[in-house]
């Protein structure tokens, strides 16, 4: 659309009367005192004078309905588009039957044809006034008088909006309407993703951790309380936490030396200090992982690839779900039963929090699947398979962490094989290194357990491996009371356990 003024000129055949740019004011119109030519400013639009006719000739000079200007009778209206613009060549203004354009009228004091603009505002054009002898006052007086306030209204509200439009385009160089800048129009509901991602981004670090050979990398972590405790996955910290550099960026740049506080491999958790915590620190709000539903949304905060303060989006997609992941330096695997999510979780997000849609945390990210890296590449991206350990057994194992510096674990006293999708958990005829698979006097000894017996539930989840047995066991304390349903001989029987503990990683 053209924003350019545009000015249309054309001489109308000698033997047709040029058609005015305005319907002409008949001779026996209301009187009015006459007015003085304004000066004409620099913003305000050039109206169209009447033509030089015989009939205007006549007239007194306060009869004119617009001021008189010694300008000859074409006019130039800033405009985008005309509606029925008479078509290109040599045609009169008789054969086309086309008036010049009046001055700009707003929308909003449309007549006649309507706001839709494919109509001439103008209606039909006037018949001029003859010169012999005098007319007859009536109802024609008052029509041209109210049509011509209504046009020189029309004008001057056109003026008004050409002016306002002026100043715009010189001051901005567009005609375009800005939005508000005021800060208070620019917050978020606190139930939006913006609104929970602005709250929770403050506590939630970018750790980097430098090993003594040179070794290490990015995760993420969060503020887990006021003293400066930081919480994480033991994946992300395991190659500096004993000859290494362990640093904690906020988001706002600011950046922290941290040191270890206490592992736990088994679960993949990890608790960090920082030195010289700064003051005023917002630990983020815990959930409960319990009351997680399948369908349920949830935001992902972590430095994927190195992003820091990257914020991604999905939904719980499903519960309780085995998962065994190594610590990145070849040692034990920890294992797990899992949130799952579909938002986007990559290499970096590990230790980072997984929000449901009020801003707790409901989980710690903690594993991806996929499909495996391509060449050249040792890192393998998203496929919309993240897991995260369910918050209640982190802050389970975060306390114990803090308490004592080393991790405590439910255990059943016995060993089972860790062959995946065996129909269940199977007590092997012989433990690790020549062990009793049922150790004495243990909780599954004492439970009646023997070697030979496959688990295949515990209370009412279903068992189908070694891996998925143990990931139960651990969202469970020491101590507490469970029911084992196992198969010996082909035959079903179940029993209960109360669970025992190990200190340690071993």
């Amino acid at each position: 659309m053209s924003t350019e003024n545009e000015g249309n000129e054309g001489t109308a055949a000698e033997a047709v009367p040029s058609v005015p740019s305005a319907p002409p004011v008949p001779a026996d119109a209301p009187q009015g005192p006459p007015e003085s030519t304004p000066a004409s400013a620099p913003d305000a639009p050039v109206y169209p004078q009447a033509p030089n006719t015989a009939a205007a000739q006549q007239s007194p000079p306060a009869q004119q309905p617009y001021p008189p200007t010694e300008e000859p009778a074409t006019a130039t209206t800033p405009m985008a588009s005309v509606p029925g613009t008479p078509p290109p060549g040599l045609q009169s203004a008789a054969e086309a039957n086309w008036p010049p354009p009046p001055p700009a009228v707003p929308a909003y004091a449309h007549h006649g044809a309507g706001g839709g603009g494919t109509g001439p505002v103008w209606g039909a054009p006037a018949q001029l006034a003859s010169p012999e002898g005098p007319r007859k006052r009536g109802m024609g007086g008052l029509v041209a008088a109210v049509a011509a306030a209504a046009l020189i209204a029309g004008g001057i509200g056109g003026a008004l909006g050409y002016w306002a439009a002026d100043r715009n385009d010189s001051s901005n160089g567009s005609t375009t309407v800005a939005a508000s800048a005021n800060p208070q129009d620019l917050k978020r509901e606190p139930g939006t993703v913006a609104g929970v991602a602005a709250k929770a981004l403050p506590s939630v670090v970018t750790i980097d951790a430098q090993g003594g050979d040179g070794e290490g990398g990015t995760g993420t972590g969060f503020v887990y309380d006021k003293e400066g405790h930081i919480l994480t996955n033991n994946h992300v910290v395991a190659s500096a936490a004993n000859s290494g550099q362990l640093t904690a960026t906020f988001s706002n740049g600011k950046k922290y030396d941290a040191e270890v506080v206490g592992r736990a491999k088994g679960y993949d958790v990890a608790v960090l200090k920082l030195k010289n915590p700064p003051s005023g620190l917002a630990p983020l709000t815990l959930g409960n992982s319990d009351q997680v539903a399948v369908g349920d949304s949830t935001i992902a905060i972590g430095a994927p690839f190195g992003l820091s303060n990257t914020v991604t989006t999905g939904i719980i997609s499903a519960k309780n779900r085995p998962v065994a992941s190594g610590d990145g330096s070849g040692g034990s695997n920890s294992y797990m039963s899992a949130l799952q999510t579909d938002a986007s979780i990559n290499p970096g997000n590990s230790g980072g929090p997984l929000l449901d849609a009020r801003g707790a945390v409901i989980g710690i990210n903690s594993a991806i699947q996929s499909t495996g890296s391509s060449a050249g590449q040792t890192q393998a991206g998203s496929i919309g398979l993240g897991f995260a350990i369910p918050i209640n057994q982190a802050a389970n194992v975060a306390q114990q962490l803090i308490k004592t510096g080393q991790p405590v674990y439910p255990v059943i006293g016995a060993t089972v094989a860790m062959d995946e999708r065996t129909g269940g958990a199977a007590i092997p005829d012989q433990g690790t290194g020549g062990t009793a698979a049922v150790a004495k006097d243990g909780p599954a000894d004492r439970a009646g357990l023997k070697a030979g017996d496959v688990i295949t539930k515990f209370n009412d989840t279903v068992i189908d491996s070694g891996p998925t047995l143990i990931g139960e066991i651990w969202t469970h304390k020491p101590g507490d009371r469970v029911t084992l349903t196992y198969k010996r001989d082909g035959k079903t029987a179940t029993a209960e356990v109360t669970l025992g503990e190990r200190k340690g990683d071993s």
